[in-house]
């Protein structure tokens, strides 16, 4: 079984993921994910894949890369907090919530 990639840092992974075609920016606004002023039921959207990073000195600095995937074949990356910084609750539950691709 081939052993799955992890980047050495978030912009790393950032970088890799949109040379791999995941160019849009996603964010959580109210509980829902979003795309500029698009908001996308949790019914279509999948998790591809997720990188966390964890601060050698600094719990601020973590963070949750995820690869996300519409079914309509939009592709792009979503950055939380991860850890002590983690996103708030309501969002943590609505990421639960997504498959896995």
């Amino acid at each position: 079984m081939e052993q799955p990639l992890h980047y050495d840092t978030v912009v790393n992974a950032i970088n890799a993921l949109r040379q791999q075609g995941f160019t849009i920016d996603f964010n959580i606004e109210d509980a829902c994910i979003v795309n500029g002023n698009s908001k996308i039921d949790i019914n279509d959207i999948a998790i591809v894949d997720v990188f966390r990073y964890e601060g050698n000195s600094d719990p601020s600095d973590e963070a949750a890369v995820y690869a996300l995937e519409t079914k309509d074949g939009k592709r792009g990356v979503l950055v939380t907090g991860y850890g002590a910084s983690a996103v708030d609750g309501a969002a943590a539950a609505l990421l639960s919530q997504l498959p896995r691709k």
